[in-house]
């Protein structure tokens, strides 16, 4: 968002956005409680939240800005390079707890977790583990450059971060929705065709009577601009056509955005 603020505050040098970090659940609180005119929130809405804001009789309005996808990395002399989401699953709930389940070395797994209320972790526990909490004893880390570099540091150490934050020297392991099933880079075609299977939406959240600079703001973010720079983050823009750009096989692709949709 940094780049955004800057960007929309270059072209509109009147405005003032004050920008504050926090966990999704407490942006989304700060914004039914009127302490904030926009909130940015790396997933979607639950439903408990739903059900507060029509209890409330709060009208929010949502844009879909961003996809990401959630990242499985270990450390680089790990020998995986595949894991189903059913063995991320038993991980991440201690019922695999040694790499020699999933065909390593006899060593205990460590896994490393993200804040319990970032989008990032909440994403996570609703795909991955049925809406149920981490049961497995890991190693806590503030953010995504931490968790890689806790990966790094530990050879039995498995962790998750977003997209841009995959390939920071950590080893990204292809995932797979079921055992049997393709397995997946986490890459931005991945993400765009909906192959890779552990994604997230950013989303701009809004009051309809808020202040009008938040709804400036959401113009740009969605804007081509604005979505240059999201693909320019990492991520793949949700707001304009996206087109891909294949250079090798072995090499990926990379996206840019378009006046059209189109993959090779």
């Amino acid at each position: 968002m940094e780049r955004e603020q800057s960007a929309f505050q270059a072209l509109y040098p009147q405005a003032v956005i004050e920008l504050r970090v926090g966990s999704s659940r407490q942006a989304i609180s700060d914004l039914f409680g009127a302490t904030c005119d926009l909130a940015v929130v790396g997933r979607e809405l639950e439903p408990e939240e739903r059900g507060a804001a029509v209890r409330g009789g709060l009208q929010l309005e949502g844009y879909r800005f961003a996809r990401d996808a959630i990242a499985v990395i270990v450390h680089p002399l790990n020998p995986l390079e595949n894991i189903a989401i059913d063995d991320l699953r038993g991980i991440f709930r201690g019922e695999i707890s040694r790499w020699s389940s999933l065909g390593g070395s006899d060593q205990p797994i460590v896994p490393v977790v993200l804040p319990p209320g970032s989008g990032i972790s909440e994403s996570l526990i609703r795909q991955v583990l049925g809406n149920e909490p981490p049961l497995a004893r890991a190693a806590r880390v503030a953010s995504d450059s931490l968790a890689v570099e806790r990966v790094i540091e530990d050879p039995n150490a498995i962790g998750y971060v977003s997209m841009p934050w995959a390939k920071r020297g950590a080893k990204v392991l292809r995932v797979a929705s079921l055992t049997g099933l393709p397995y997946w880079n986490p890459d931005p075609e991945t993400v765009y065709k909906g192959d890779y299977p552990l994604t997230r939406y950013f989303n701009l959240f809004v009051r309809p009577e808020g202040a009008k600079l938040a709804s400036g703001f959401v113009t740009f973010v969605t804007s081509r601009d604005g979505q240059d720079l999201v693909h320019r983050a990492g991520l793949v823009p949700t707001a304009v056509p996206v087109r891909f750009v294949r250079r090798s096989p072995m090499l990926g692709s990379h996206p840019t955005t378009g006046d059209r949709s189109s993959t090779p």
